[in-house]
């Protein structure tokens, strides 16, 4: 079979166009440009009333009109876009012949002319010499008016940037989101550091992890489903500043903001506690919101929202107690306030305990209320296993996480650096797995033995990349952030 057997008719017309050009010895895939300036670069030029003179510019065509003997095309680079004005006496009969005949939106060319304005003002280039740089054997889609099948756009990502300037301008944006971070980070004195993608033992989460199996050293190694107990360990070693954005992997379902594959930040600030971690996060969203749009104050869907620290702060027990009437310290059994729960009809899994209830309790209730910037503290020491206990209330944690738009954005503590606190908690992770906690931490001997050795008082935090674009470039679903999410078959 031939490659052509394999077309259908629009690309086989385009295939035969790719024989047809080197048939006249010329070859539709050269192997370089002679590009000068991008469009960016030219327009800026323009505005700036500067003549570069003769421009050889590079893209995609993605538009023409013609009349006659004269042709207006729009040539698109990563840049920007520009008029090619292409006309038979600056071309030569010849060429422009095979121009209208040979050329079809979605090629690559080149064009080498000198820079004008229409009549209309629209900055254009009158074109002297036209190259092919990559024939388009497959037709672009609904002539470049925007590609809108949302399972075309996930499945086939190049035709989404190629056709929705939008969609580019998405992950331009998170580009800028995670520069800005990592410089903050940086100009901060964090390092930024790299730790295992495949490990022996996960941990640092609650979460299922992905198995895979290690031929040579004939065991199942897991995708790790946070950073968290490595990083730590590197303050044990004397490192006080620690960070890495990274691949995080985590076994469960997919849903508007949540994928099987994720982008996440952890950073480690020894000597710190909680209110450093607040300051880094309130600075993380200035510098984020800023280097994204401009701006603290943005919209998410319907609402409205300000991003000008400082923000609020209120104990996961009072915002509860206020949007349900339910005080869980007075109700501070697993029976009691699963009875209490049972009133909501929110459903109680066997394998849950007094924290879980509580979690259920504020996600159905308060999680979706908290619009503008706020820290939610004091999380049940139950769901918070690698979190100091808060001094005289042990039942909950020096914990906080931050909510933006009734979702979740981050995740942080005074981290727990006592041995026997943490060995004691594992153990308890433990008698949540044999209930039936899939969740649940497993014992982790060397972290322990880690902090055997003095880990210092920490302050730490996670945040979430995907997330945090979501919020900042005000779109809905994790899979319009993410170049290649995670699709069913």
């Amino acid at each position: 079979m031939e490659f052509i057997d394999t077309l259908g008719d629009l690309e086989r017309e385009r295939f035969l166009k790719v024989q047809r050009l080197r048939e006249r010895g010329i070859e539709p895939y050269p192997p370089r440009t002679a590009r000068t300036h991008t469009i960016a670069a030219v327009r800026a030029l323009d505005e700036r009333g500067e003549d570069p003179g003769v421009v050889t510019l590079v893209g995609r065509m993605t538009a023409n009109r013609w009349t006659g003997k004269i042709t207006f095309a729009d040539l698109r680079d990563g840049t920007g876009r520009i008029q090619l004005f292409l006309r038979q006496d600056n071309l030569g009969a010849e060429t422009y012949k095979h121009f209208l005949k040979d050329y079809d939106l979605g090629d690559f060319a080149q064009a080498t002319g000198s820079l004008f304005k229409t009549k209309t003002g629209e900055l254009s280039v009158q074109v002297t010499e036209l190259v092919m740089l990559a024939k388009a054997v497959a037709p672009m889609p609904e002539k470049f008016h925007g590609l809108t099948d949302k399972e075309t756009r996930y499945r086939q990502r190049y035709l989404d940037l190629m056709t929705n300037e939008e969609t580019r301008g998405v992950f331009r944006a998170r580009q800028r989101i995670v520069t800005a971070m990592r410089a903050y980070l940086d100009r901060n004195d964090f390092i930024e550091v790299e730790t295992p993608v495949l490990q022996a033992l996960y941990g640092g989460a609650l979460a299922k992890p992905f198995i895979t199996y290690h031929n040579e050293l004939e065991r199942n190694l897991y995708l790790r489903i946070a950073d968290e107990l490595y990083l730590k360990r590197l303050l044990v070693g004397m490192f006080e500043r620690v960070y890495e954005i990274s691949k995080d992997f985590r076994n469960e379902g997919v849903d508007a903001t949540h994928l099987p594959e994720f982008t996440m930040m952890e950073c480690y600030q020894a000597f710190g506690d909680l209110s450093d971690m607040i300051k880094v996060v309130e600075d993380l969203f200035v510098e984020c919101a800023t280097a994204a749009g401009g701006a603290l104050q943005i919209t998410y869907g319907e609402h409205q929202v300000d991003l000008t620290p400082p923000f609020a702060r209120v104990a996961m027990r009072d915002a509860i107690l206020e949007k349900t009437a339910i005080d869980i310290y007075a109700d501070d059994t697993f029976d009691a306030l699963k009875a209490r729960i049972a009133e909501k009809n929110l459903r109680v899994e066997p394998q849950m305990n007094w924290g879980k209830l509580v979690e259920k309790l504020f996600g159905a209730y308060v999680e979706p209320t908290l619009i503008e910037p706020t820290f939610v503290v004091d999380f049940p020491t139950e769901i918070s296993p690698f979190a100091k206990k808060k001094p005289g209330d042990p039942r909950v944690t020096e914990r906080f996480e931050i909510y933006v738009a009734g979702a979740e954005y981050g995740n942080a503590f005074t981290e727990l650096n006592d041995p026997a606190d943490q060995w004691q908690r594992f153990m308890e992770q433990q008698g949540n797995r044999a209930r039936g906690d899939a969740e649940a931490q497993q014992m982790d001997q060397d972290y322990v033995q880690a902090l055997k050795h003095g880990m210092p008082p920490t302050g730490g935090l996670g945040m979430g990349i995907d997330r945090l674009t979501m919020l900042l470039t005000n779109q809905h679903s994790i899979r319009d952030v993410v170049l290649y999410p995670q699709l069913r078959t």
